[in-house]
């Protein structure tokens, strides 16, 4: 399988995006965004998929494509072309050693848990918790790839190409993904796609920022997001009515994500690991 694997990832570069310039790879990002919030509202804001739990089947293709496949695996082939063309490496985007991703996601899943609890959630079952944090893991996993580690790692890579002081590119990197972050809820159900909820999601999406540019880890920054979303979708859920179906295990959710955090890994490790020493990228074009 990882032959395999890495035998399309050999197929599958990019050169014309490997040779834009710095300014042509962020404007890329932006694009990717586009596409992946376009898709998000085909899948889920059009038809209010995650506030009908029975609708499996379209809980299931929503996060397949939008989440998995655009904004996951799509994206991380994007992350591996900036990375193979030196635009940004794996450690600025947040792909550390594995110690360092141990202890970021222990200091997040605690920081989340309490900020969970802190909020008084409509539930803390723990069935209903693995439910939801289930369900709501896939698209985290797409929002910090699509607008923390794509937008705000492209940004961050081309303020650097300006000279920009390191505090500096982080800060505006972080607004500028938060900021994102927020816009993108407008292709979500009600009520996240309402002004005061998208004002809201921006603000508080500053910690998970926090997480990413100061913390460095994508896996730290995943965690404490998906609690920060936990409580977002229980709240819905239960203004809804719809907690009762998630006292049970609902093994389609728990299952869809396993294997969208086996990707995010998979991927990881086996594609954009392996990009700058594949590089054959050719110098990149000026502005």
């Amino acid at each position: 399988m990882a032959s395999i694997i890495r035998d399309t990832h050999n197929r599958l570069q990019i050169p014309y995006l490997r040779r834009l310039s710095p300014l042509g790879k962020t404007l890329v990002a932006v694009g990717a965004f586009g596409i992946w919030t376009a898709v998000t509202w085909l899948l889920e804001g059009r038809i209010q998929t995650l506030l009908r739990p029975e609708a499996t089947m379209d809980r299931v293709i929503y996060t397949g494509v939008a989440n998995v496949l655009v904004g996951t695996i799509l994206a991380l082939w994007l992350v591996r072309e900036f990375v193979a063309s030196d635009f940004t490496s794996r450690e600025q985007l947040g792909f550390r050693s594995p110690i360092r991703t141990v202890v970021a996601v222990l200091i997040a899943g605690v920081a989340g848990i309490a900020v969970y609890l802190i909020q008084q959630p409509p539930s803390t079952d723990p069935i209903v918790v693995m439910n939801a944090f289930a369900q709501v893991l896939p698209v985290s996993i797409a929002e910090i790839v699509i607008c923390w580690v794509i937008v705000g790692g492209s940004v961050a890579a081309l303020l650097r190409t300006r000279g920009v002081h390191p505090y500096l590119v982080n800060g505006i990197a972080l607004v500028v993904a938060s900021l994102l972050f927020g816009v993108y809820h407008i292709a979500h159900s009600p009520p996240f796609n309402t002004p005061a909820m998208i004002g809201l999601l921006t603000v508080v999406s500053v910690g998970t920022g926090l997480f990413y540019f100061a913390g460095h880890s994508v896996y730290g920054a995943l965690v404490f997001h998906n609690f920060l979303a936990l409580f977002g979708v229980t709240a819905a859920l239960a203004e809804a009515g719809q907690l009762g179906p998630y006292q049970a295990p609902i093994f389609p959710l728990l299952a869809t994500a396993l294997i969208s955090l086996v990707i995010l890994v998979g991927l990881e490790r086996m594609v954009v690991r392996d990009a700058a020493a594949t590089s054959t990228a050719a110098p990149p074009m000026t502005t």
